[in-house]
């Protein structure tokens, strides 16, 4: 039925299910990635600062390597550069920052580009549909059979309704990773400010970056 379906939509329809096809396997990709990159920021901090207070330094910067995401990376190089005082955390911290949003971001631009051609694909097969259903008309003028233009008509919709159809769950999904990015950039804002309260003379929290 699918394959049959796909058939009645013509090349365009083979399109659109290829856009919808990676625009699933980015998301899930993306979806997986920004999962393991969001962690529980506060038990996070207060479980390493608790083994930093007891002098086991070595230890503190192993459980940051092994967790995933850029907060436990800002945070171990919090550790290691603590000696060099608050403005050279303050330096190191955003440096990680800046250096891990393009990470969280990556492949949204995709993500945003497959949502915006899928609709327009679909009014490509839509335009494709109707001249077929002219040279149909013309071609058999001035007997003309509804049966015989029912392959442009059906092309026609097919191609409208797949690329909306494609558009809607593309467009939700980007804008659930932009959602998911932001709370993690909240989160390395919030760590930031944590941080520097921690190890020394605090200043206004900032994004990373800023």
């Amino acid at each position: 039925m699918t394959i049959d379906i796909l058939g009645q939509g013509g090349p365009v329809m083979w399109l659109i299910a290829a856009i919808g096809a990676t625009a699933a396997i980015v998301f899930l990709q993306r979806l997986f990635h920004l999962h393991r990159a969001q962690i529980k920021t506060t038990d996070f901090i207060r479980g390493i600062f608790t083994i930093v207070n007891k002098g086991n330094i070595v230890e503190a910067v192993s459980q940051c390597e092994e967790t995933p995401g850029p907060v436990a990376q800002m945070v171990r190089m919090a550790i290691l550069e603590r000696e060099q005082g608050p403005e050279r955390v303050r330096q190191v911290m955003r440096e990680v920052g800046l250096a891990e949003i393009p990470r969280l971001e990556r492949n949204l631009s995709l993500l945003l580009t497959l949502g915006q051609i899928a609709p327009l694909a679909g009014l490509l097969g839509t335009v494709l549909g109707m001249l077929e259903i002219l040279a149909g008309i013309t071609a058999q003028a001035p007997q003309v059979y509804a049966g015989d233009l029912s392959h442009g008509l059906w092309s026609a919709l097919l191609t409208t309704a797949a690329g909306l159809g494609a558009a809607i769950p593309i467009y939700a999904g980007y804008n659930l990773l932009v959602s998911r990015v932001e709370s993690i950039l909240l989160d390395m804002e919030r760590v930031f400010g944590e941080v520097m309260m921690l190890l020394g003379p605090t200043a206004p929290a900032t994004r990373p970056g800023a």
